[in-house]
């Protein structure tokens, strides 16, 4: 629950962005940098919150991160002023960079080691379903209530979900002061760099084609249907991530492996049939199915390299994603200016095979073969 406020509190502004800007008094653009904002909160926010809380008993971590959310997403509400209103924006972003960092070591920690993957997995499950139902969530909430009334709700399920952690969620203590980890060994580790290399090179790819799929569709002819895409493609991942669930504590190497394998294939058959809807609509489900469960993997495979500085690794891991959503957009926003959207699948595919290249050969540290040995 607390995955699905974080990344639909993100994304519902691209459902409201008209009447945010009505509402601001300032164009589609400017009401659009509430969606930068947070990233930006996020991506600065992560490292330095994880470090500073590393200490603090886990639930209490938790339960301030959702109160940030409940402020913040109020503070939205209510604003009447565009940069009181970014603000607001940009430290529910910083909420969501904690928030980030903690949920995977947190699950992990609810289970016993052999159990660890299936935990996160449906500890993630709340992501593939906000970004399949996020923005048409936010457009209905838009027309229905008002933008504000939107964000009202976000708020509403927060109180729901801080008297859900209360009831149901057991507290952990942080690291003691004396084996608090820092960001230099945790960085320096060979497993950690590996991962976080493939999450540039594989996030690059997918953000690069998910941001734009709207002009890319409509090379086939879809450029009225990109709801139908999106809901394909969200369909899709909930499969991926039920399927990671089932294979992740026993074979997290191959099915990353596979994953990046399908969807360097998809990238080809677009590459080369992309303008025929069938194929556009068939890759879409195929790489809706590979991306379901890249966030439990890379995140599994990042804690287990990290070990006890599993937070912090995690934490960078925020940034590098956030990072690689930037990147996708303004590599993406480059090509379509300068060459056209048919340039899209290619360089997703010479991304996603360096990722891959960087998986493989992380087979002793990054993405080791067999069964998770991970300690709780």
């Amino acid at each position: 629950m607390t995955g699905f406020i974080c990344i639909a509190t993100e994304t519902l502004p691209a459902g409201l962005l008209p009447q945010m800007a009505d509402g601001l008094g300032v164009s589609q653009a400017y009401a659009g940098q509430s969606v930068a904002a947070y990233a930006i909160g996020s991506l600065l926010a992560a490292i330095p919150l994880t470090i500073a809380t590393q200490t603090w008993p886990r639930r209490l971590v938790l339960l301030i991160t959702v109160f940030a959310f409940i402020a913040f997403n109020t503070l939205t509400a209510v604003s009447q002023d565009y940069w009181l209103t970014i603000t607001a924006r940009f430290f529910a972003g910083a909420a969501a960079g904690l928030a980030w960092s903690l949920l995977a070591g947190y699950a992990r920690r609810m289970v016993p080691p052999h159990q660890q993957g299936r935990a996160m997995a449906l500890a993630m499950v709340g992501t593939p379903i906000a970004l399949a139902f996020g923005v048409p969530l936010g457009t209905w909430l838009g027309t229905a209530i008002g933008w504000r009334m939107g964000f009202g709700v976000m708020s509403a399920l927060s109180v729901g979900l801080v008297v859900w952690i209360l009831i149901a969620v057991p507290d952990f203590p942080g690291q003691k002061n004396g084996k608090a980890m820092r960001l230099g060994p945790v960085a320096a580790m060979p497993g950690v760099r590996a991962v976080l290399a493939v999450v540039l090179f594989w996030m690059l790819a997918h953000n690069l084609l998910y941001t734009y799929i709207a002009p890319y569709s409509a090379l086939a002819g879809l450029g009225d249907r990109v709801g139908l895409i999106l809901l394909i493609f969200g369909v899709a991942a909930l499969l991926g991530i039920w399927i990671t669930g089932r294979l992740i504590d026993h074979a997290l190497r191959s099915s990353v492996l596979t994953a990046l394998s399908a969807f360097a294939l998809t990238a080809l058959i677009l590459t080369l049939f992309g303008t025929n809807p069938v194929v556009l609509l068939v890759s879409t489900a195929i790489w809706g199915l590979t991306f379901g469960g890249a966030a439990t993997q890379i995140q599994t495979a990042l804690a287990d390299a990290a070990g006890q500085g599993a937070d912090i690794a995690l934490s960078m891991n925020v940034v590098v994603w956030n990072g690689a959503i930037a990147g996708g957009s303004v590599l993406g926003g480059i090509l379509l200016e300068s060459v056209g959207p048919a340039s899209f699948p290619p360089v997703v595919l010479i991304l996603t095979l360096i990722g891959l290249g960087i998986a493989f050969t992380a087979r002793a540290t990054g993405f080791p073969q067999g069964t998770r040995l991970a300690q709780p």
